[in-house]
């Protein structure tokens, strides 16, 4: 109304001069007449219409008219009046207030009942519009209704009894545009997913090339409210998880022949769904963006700020990215220091987000999800090639130890202590391989590089035995070769860190301990499996001879120690095999001069085989060695052989080798055990009871 209020209509009103006030009132009177009828006709129109929800558009128009012309008049009346500036108007009768308050009330009915008759024919309008499909007038003419009929200045309107019947069809109106909109837009792009008889599932998008229609279609539906998960979903789980998950294979078709541009996806469904051979990071960017260039065509600008892959990121860049970054690019993490300096891992990954910010699938400011990534790849690469070593040191941990390789004596500039060199021997291939995994970790000059190997160590430690534990009961190589492993790992230790730190010196004892323990348990038990042999070593019935189970006790003896010289000597140190044989041996000769020593006769018969039997004994035994007189070393040894002289001698010559005490048998023997064998060997005379005098 020319920029003038109700309010200000009233104040002009009442700043009129008196002389020009009946004037005013006969045109107020006449305008408000007018409103009236024009009232009374737009109450039929309406009651007629939204009863039936359908208009007469004649009647419509003419309605419209008539109350356009009545607004015209009285902006005529406003304006003579704010010309008429000279009366006053309280200074007017009642009558004046009275046309006042139905101005005021005819000119709000008059604006709904505008309103109204305005929403009645755009209906009209859109049911006309609708034979054509013109998608854009269409969208536009429901957009006017809709901020018609949901004017939220407007508190009148939804106080009507019409209202609720004008939301409903504008309800009605909305969804069925909706649907055929849907309906078109399938029909534009195709989405299909299946699956072959060889097991290769394919992902088939189609996009017309109507690029009018397409455009229109896919503007009328996001103006439209159209909510795209379901299409997201799709190519988020049927296209872009496929592609960084397995290998692809990706073909395009966009033959001017045919109405629509194609892409065709396809892979192995096990491929998928087991833990296969990931693809190339490289191949998967590539491939992300060549259908990011193929969807474009529907990349439609819907306003100045939005379009629709900006619509798009909105709904699936969170698990497009969380895919991207957890199966793909930290699979693609270069392991070690340089080859993390020779790749182009960081400069690809900043192109590729470059390229979804130009897509407008991210925000440049907000989705900061690959810089993020990239900050955190060099602390990443570190964590996965530490993950990687551990992985690969528990699998060559389980490794059969018995594949063996000699190591020569280490003597190194590397080494941080030069006196922990290890000593030759044989080892498992497998321990080789973990100590170069271990200076591999070393290599990287990394912070957490003890913390991961100390991690390995004590893996070592516990699992080790677990693994192994059936072949370490029953094989004695494999205790060797355990043996030698574990100290070889434990010196490795100690020549590559300080052995002034506390937590290196605990981890050496740890494998030290683990080492001796193992050992000393196979130890025992041929110590036992010996006396075991020994339980058949009976003199007592021997009177005239040795029955013949008790020269194969010592054969049985002998062939074991044969045996674990076989195993032994090969792979343990000298000194260790050295060491270990002869406490075995001094058990041996310990146990057999305990047999003997407790017979309380002896004939000439059995003394005599005795003596046979030492005879092969000494023979044997010195060859378990490679310097045969390491066997002097054995404690138990010398006496064997003494007691062999014993055994074959007279009283005299005994007396002579006793020698009051200082002669060579007083070095292993007692006075006792000489008395003993004289009184078994001998007969009961009194020379004997001379000589037992003297041996004192």
């Amino acid at each position: 109304m020319s920029g003038h209020s109700l309010v200000e209509v009233l104040r002009i009103l009442e700043s009129q001069n008196l002389t020009e006030l009946d004037d005013t009132k006969k045109a107020i009177a006449k305008v408000s007449n007018e409103i009236s009828k024009n009232k009374e006709n737009i109450k039929i129109h309406i009651e007629k219409n939204f009863n039936n929800l359908y208009s007469n558009v004649n009647s419509t128009e003419n309605i419209l008219n008539e109350g356009e012309n009545i607004i015209r008049e009285v902006k005529n009346i406003l304006k003579e009046i704010e010309n008429e500036t000279k009366l006053q108007l309280q200074m007017s009768d009642n009558e004046i207030e009275h046309f006042k308050e139905e101005l005021l009330e005819i000119f709000l009915g008059l604006k709904i009942a505008q309103k109204l008759l305005k929403i009645d024919e755009l209906f009209e309008q859109l049911e006309e519009i609708k034979k054509t499909e013109d998608t854009l007038v269409i969208m536009e003419i429901v957009g006017k209704l809709k901020s018609l009929i949901f004017d939220g200045n407007d508190k009148v309107l939804p106080r009507l009894v019409c209202y609720q019947q004008i939301k409903v069809k504008y309800y009605t109106e909305s969804e069925m545009l909706l649907c055929n909109l849907n309906q078109q837009f399938d029909e534009l792009v195709k989405l299909e997913e299946n699956i072959s008889n060889d097991d290769i599932k394919i992902t088939t998008i189609k996009i017309s090339k109507d690029q009018n229609k397409l455009k229109n279609i896919i503007i009328g539906l996001f103006n439209a409210k159209y909510n795209p998960t379901k299409i997201c979903s799709f190519l988020l789980s049927k296209t872009f998880e496929p592609i960084i998950k397995t290998e692809v294979s990706l073909n395009f078709n966009e033959d001017n022949i045919c109405e629509y541009n194609e892409l065709i996806l396809s892979y192995k469904v096990k491929s998928l769904t087991m833990d296969l051979e990931k693809p190339n990071y490289n191949t998967v960017l590539d491939n992300i963006v060549k259908v990011l260039n193929f969807l474009h065509i529907i990349n439609i600008q819907i306003s100045e700020t939005i379009c629709v892959f900006k619509i798009f990121g909105k709904f699936l860049k969170d698990r497009f990215l969380e895919s991207l970054i957890n199966k793909c690019l930290v699979h693609s993490i270069p392991d070690v220091s340089e080859e993390m300096r020779d790749s182009t891992f960081i400069k690809d990954i900043l192109k590729f987000n470059e390229i979804l910010i130009d897509f407008q699938l991210i925000d440049i400011n907000k989705d900061k999800e690959l810089i993020s990534f990239i900050d955190n790849v060099v602390m990443l690469s570190k964590n996965r090639f530490h993950k990687k070593c551990i992985d690969e040191a528990i699998n060559i941990m389980k490794k059969d130890l018995y594949n063996m390789v000699r190591v020569e004596k280490s003597v190194s500039s590397d080494l941080v202590n030069q006196k922990y060199a290890f000593p030759q021997c044989m080892v498992s291939k497998s321990i080789l391989e973990l100590v170069t995994l271990l200076n591999k970790i070393i290599e990287e000059e990394d912070e957490k590089s003890f913390a991961v190997i100390s991690s390995i160590i004590n893996y070592y430690i516990e699992e080790v035995p677990k693994y192994h534990e059936k072949m370490l009961k029953s094989i004695p190589q494999q205790t060797a070769l355990f043996f030698n492993n574990t100290m070889h790992l434990a010196n490795w230790l100690l020549s590559h860190f300080d052995d002034d730190n506390g937590e290196v010196q605990n981890l050496f004892q740890l494998l030290e301990n683990l080492a001796s323990e193992y050992f000393a348990k196979e130890v025992e038990t041929q110590h036992n499996n010996l006396y075991t042999f020994f339980k058949n070593f009976d003199l007592s019935d021997a009177v005239s001879e040795l029955g013949s189970e008790t020269q194969k006790v010592i054969l049985q003896c002998l062939r074991q120690l044969d045996l674990l010289k076989n195993v032994w000597q090969s792979i343990l140190t000298d000194d260790m095999y050295n060491n270990t044989m002869l406490n075995l041996i001094d058990d041996f000769c310990k146990e057999l001069i305990k047999n003997i020593m407790i017979i309380e006769d002896i004939s000439s018969a059995v003394s005599t085989e005795l003596v046979e039997i030492i005879d092969i004994i000494e023979e044997r035994i010195p060859r378990l060695f490679e310097d045969q007189n390491i066997i002097i070393q054995a404690k138990f040894w010398l006496k064997l052989k003494q007691l062999k002289t014993i055994l074959g001698a007279s009283m005299l010559q005994i007396t002579e080798l006793w020698l009051d005490g200082v002669g060579p048998l007083s070095l292993n023997f007692k006075a006792e055990e000489i008395r003993h064998l004289i009184r078994a060997l001998f007969q009961n005379t009194e020379r004997r009871a001379n000589t037992l005098a003297s041996i004192i």
